[in-house]
């Protein structure tokens, strides 16, 4: 009787291992993180959860978290979502509702889920919640894979950093 190389769980631990080394590969290059203070939380195939906590830097003149910030981290989530496969992937558009405010002293985070993916385009959908569960923002993403591109050793090296 022989074994099979590879079985449904060991092709699961195989694609959740490639997801956190793309993880580590992506982060050790992405300042935007450091300096927005956002951390990836996890992250597996089609999915990602992100988190940054609301500074007082952050604010608009409204007292409230900018949007844009608020779609960087679900922008954040979507990346890496899209990318766990070792395949350099990137946007190919977004949408994004602002459903809430959040201010100084909130946690956000922002968990991407993939609903598709076919061929080159795959499509995502992020929730943003605040740290009481209630949601500040939708984010749908489009993106675009470019096949034969891997992540892990195929980043290009930052200049001057």
């Amino acid at each position: 009787m022989t074994v099979p190389e590879t079985t449904p769980e060991i092709a699961q631990q195989r694609a959740q291992q490639t997801a956190e080394a793309v993880r580590a590969a992506m982060l050790a290059k992405d300042t935007v993180l450091r300096t927005l203070g956002i951390t990836v939380d996890s992250i597996g195939p089609g999915r990602a959860s992100a988190s940054m906590p609301v500074r007082a830097d952050m604010l608009n003149g409204f007292a409230i978290c900018h949007g844009g910030l608020v779609s960087t981290l679900a922008d954040t989530a979507f990346a890496y979502a899209c990318n766990a496969y070792d395949e350099l992937t990137v946007a190919a558009g977004f949408s994004v509702d602002l459903l809430a405010p959040s201010h100084a002293g909130d946690v956000l985070t922002a968990v991407a889920q993939e609903l598709s993916k076919s061929g080159r385009t795959g499509l995502y959908d992020i929730e943003v919640r605040n740290q009481r569960g209630e949601r500040v923002a939708m984010f749908r993403g489009r993106s675009y894979t470019m096949k034969g591109r891997p992540v892990i050793g195929g980043l290009p090296v930052q200049r001057g950093a």
